[in-house]
């Protein structure tokens, strides 16, 4: 079976290309992992009437909504390949599974790279974050710790938190490498840089509660934001040609097409600004394009 398009990756993204195009009565199958960025997180926020929920909810809630539809397909699963052939997509699932499609849409994602910090993965998603715009508004006047290796990824990060409360600490875990510039704006928000080896995160019941360093010393925090690199959760882009931007983020043109034809790329993996509703966005715009693209394709067949 040949379907209309394949959505590859089942998150706010992928779910909200498969709603639009589902009702322009569209074939979709969506193909999703079941390993999305947020997973770790105790809820999703800056998406209206879902602000607070937990991000396994809004998944649950959408695929609840997308039953409903005969025309869209769930499949758990990895693809583990791509390809063009003909002018049509063919992918390989991980079971061995092939199936085709006129169009195919990407909505895999990125994955952070998680620092090997003691104390960690007890906070990560809880008071350890990425966005502040995402999860700083909970830590709104508290004491809240930055952290970036080497430190000048992370000032710009650390001078954004000010937003939010005056008490920022940038933990460069090593000597940092910060513009004179950039060092005097953070001394004029009065932003302490420690560039201490970072060795241990100490808290209880998820809370962060102190930042210890290789010296022994420790400075109590509430929260920590991390500034760190990223890569893109699938290799599908590349094994399709998509030409990668310097974020290594695909680049993406009108609609979130790529320089495949028939491609689309939606979602984290294509853009910088990596929010819930913004991928939900990108998503319905990606379909209502691979709707147009399917039409004049049969168009100019008539």
């Amino acid at each position: 079976m040949t379907y209309d398009c394949i959505i590859v990756g089942g998150g706010p993204a992928g779910l909200s290309a498969a709603l639009i195009l589902g009702r322009c009565l569209r074939n979709v199958l969506v193909i999703d992992g079941g390993e999305p960025r947020n997973r770790h997180s105790h809820a999703m926020h800056g998406y209206l009437t879902r602000d607070g929920i937990p991000p396994g909810d809004f998944l649950r809630l959408s695929r609840q909504e997308l039953v409903t539809y005969r025309t869209v397909t769930l499949r758990q699963g990895q693809v583990v390949r791509a390809a063009r052939e003909r002018g049509d997509f063919v992918v390989e699932c991980s079971d061995g599974a092939v199936l085709g499609s006129a169009t195919l849409l990407l909505a895999t994602g990125v994955q952070d790279d998680i620092p090997a910090i003691d104390g960690l993965a007890e906070l990560y998603g809880k008071s350890v974050h990425h966005c502040p715009y995402c999860d700083a508004w909970e830590w709104r006047g508290q004491a809240i710790a930055v952290y970036a290796k080497g430190g000048g990824s992370g000032a710009g990060l650390a001078i954004r938190m000010t937003v939010w409360t005056d008490d920022v600490v940038l933990c460069s875990d090593g000597p940092a490498e910060i513009a004179p510039e950039t060092r005097r704006q953070l001394d004029a928000l009065h932003i302490g840089v420690r560039q201490e080896r970072l060795i241990r995160l100490e808290g209880a019941e998820g809370c962060l509660e102190r930042v210890v360093f290789d010296s022994g010393e420790a400075i109590t925090r509430r929260a920590l934001f991390l500034c760190i690199g990223q890569s893109q959760a699938s290799d599908l882009a590349d094994q399709l040609g998509c030409r990668l931007n310097d974020r290594g983020t695909v680049e993406t043109g009108r609609a979130e097409s790529t320089n495949v034809p028939g491609l689309f790329v939606c979602g984290d993996a294509s853009k910088d600004a990596q929010f819930v509703v913004v991928a939900a966005a990108e998503g319905a715009e990606a379909a209502i394009a691979i709707n147009q693209s399917l039409q004049d394709t049969h168009l100019a067949t008539l």
